[in-house]
Parts: structure tokens; sequence; C-alpha cells
């Protein structure tokens, strides 16, 4: 415990019995599912973690101080009040000097994860570099945040409004390990393939524990994310989604919607135009990557 940080019940019990522990974004809950669903998923996800022997650590910021860890009432405050903040790794200093509330992104919540001595972190589909990129400079901070946090991320892969190809290469340079867990190809967030070929691959939590124990071993500084696709079965129908990014970003370019309104702007679009199959993809992949993130660290503390 420090003057920032408080664990929550079942997470300071889970370090003192040396339970493994799964960090949670709480993004997605305030922000990215509409309410009541946002609620019942958030719940969802942390039962899935239990399910598999390990305690969720679902993260926020409320009333100045970073909760690793929320009650029922804490989870359902994040869930409903309406004007939570969005809190990146830069805007934490912010909220926390102004006592202010607000739900964690990924470059927030692997902060605090990994201050809080968490080593694996589940969420849905990471930042990177957008679109554009050489009119903009627009890149996500989820990208130098993997690159200065020793922390194991299971996702599915970037967001697919996003650049992948260039994003993989930022990663690269910037020395995230990148592998992925049963695929030879790096996930398309709603879509189970990129096409973009990945170099290394593992089957099993087993694999990937043995690979955080090597980074440990060598004291490497960056992040193990672990590109962890949504099934095949669960996925959005390609030819829809091509069809509606298309016309989201077209919509983008017409209305001028650029910098942090473009993300929101786009996934938003996604969801109309494809009937709300683009939402319940998403969710597939969230469930699927929680519930590898479980397994990892349950074989992690083993």
């Amino acid at each position: 415990m420090d003057q920032v940080i408080e664990y929550g019940d079942e997470v300071r019990a889970a370090l003192s019995a040396s339970v493994p522990i799964v960090a949670l974004e709480s993004t997605i809950i305030s922000h990215g599912l509409p309410r009541p669903r946002n609620a019942v998923v958030a719940r969802e996800l942390e039962a899935i973690v239990r399910a598999e022997g390990a305690c969720p650590a679902t993260v926020a910021v409320l009333d100045g101080v970073a909760r690793v860890g929320l009650d029922a009432v804490e989870l359902e405050r994040v869930a409903s009040e309406p004007h939570m903040h969005k809190l990146g790794r830069r805007e934490l200093p912010l909220a926390i000097a102004a006592k202010a509330s607000g739900a964690t992104t990924v470059s927030a919540t692997a902060t605090l994860a990994h201050r809080a001595g968490i080593a694996v972190f589940s969420t849905g589909g990471l930042g990177g570099v957008h679109r554009g990129f050489v009119e903009s400079f627009d890149e996500s901070a989820d990208l130098l945040v993997l690159a200065e946090t020793p922390i194991t991320v299971v996702a599915a892969g970037v967001k697919s409004i996003l650049d992948i190809p260039a994003t993989l290469e930022r990663l690269e340079t910037l020395n995230v390990t990148v592998v992925g867990y049963a695929t030879t190809t790096f996930p398309g967030f709603y879509l189970h393939s990129s096409n973009c070929p990945l170099s290394w691959s593992l089957e099993s939590p087993d694999e990937v524990a043995a690979v955080i124990a090597a980074r440990g071993a060598l004291g490497l500084h960056s992040a193990l994310l672990v590109a962890n696709p949504v099934p095949l079965t669960e996925q959005l129908d390609p030819a829809l989604h091509d069809k509606a990014l298309e016309e989201a970003l077209e919509g983008a370019r017409r209305e001028g919607v650029r910098g942090q309104q473009l993300t929101p702007y786009l996934l938003a679009k996604l969801v109309e135009a494809t009937g709300g199959a683009a939402l319940e993809a998403n969710l597939a992949a969230v469930r699927n990557n929680v519930r590898l993130g479980a397994r990892i660290a349950v074989a992690a503390a083993r």
C-alpha cells in the first residue's frame, strides 16, 4: 500500500496468499459499452478470471485514489457515473491531484498494475499507429508504455481501424516482444487475422510463462504482448468489416474528425454500420483474452 494506490479486499487477500492476479481495464466499462450492459459485462469478466483460479483486479481512479481491485459498489459506480474521466498514463497525476474519478485505459492500467505488482493484464485491443501517420503523427501512448513496462499483456492485436503493419514496425523498434497465441499471423481485433505474419507463436499458457520467466531473468523492462485472436466462429464477417470501416474512414474525412475524437468516432460507426455485430466480436475477443490471461497468470505462478 502506498499513498496513491489502494488494493481492493479481494486483491489484498490474493497478494497475501500468492494467488495469481489478472489486471483488467475499466474504460471498456465506462466508455466502451452501453448501459446497463456495461455493468453486466464487468461482472462477467471478473467471473471468468475467478473460474480459472485467479483473482481479478479491475483498475480505476476513484476520488483521486488509484484503486487496484474494485468491490461491487465501486464497479457499479464506474459503470453508472456519467462524467467519469477517461485516463491514460499522462492523466493519472492530474486525476490524483484533483481527487477526480476516471476509468483507466490500456496505458494507465498497465502502469498501475505493474506498480501494484501484477504481472498479467488482459484487454480487448491495443492502440497503435493511426492511418495517415505521416500527416497527423497520431500514435497511441499504449506503444511507449509497453516499451517501458515489464508486464504481460493479452490482447486481440490492435484495433483494426489503425495501420496494423506500421504498428508492428513500431513495436519492433520499441523492443516490445510480440508472440501469437496459437496463430502465426497478427490478430485483427474484430477479425481472427490481419494477415500480417508473426515470427513467433506459442501454444500453451506454460510456454508463455516460460517466456515471462526468461524476460525476468534477462532484466528486460518492456512488455510481452500475447496476440490472441478472436475465435473464427465469433469474428466479424470480414467483408462486412471492410465495407463498414471504409465508410467510417470516409465519414471521418468528410466531417473533419481527428485527434482524440477519431478512435471513438470510428468504433461507434463500425458498431452502427454492422448492426451491433462489431460490438459482439469485440466482447468475444475480450472474454477470450481474459480467460487466457487468467490461465497464463496461473501458469506463471506455478
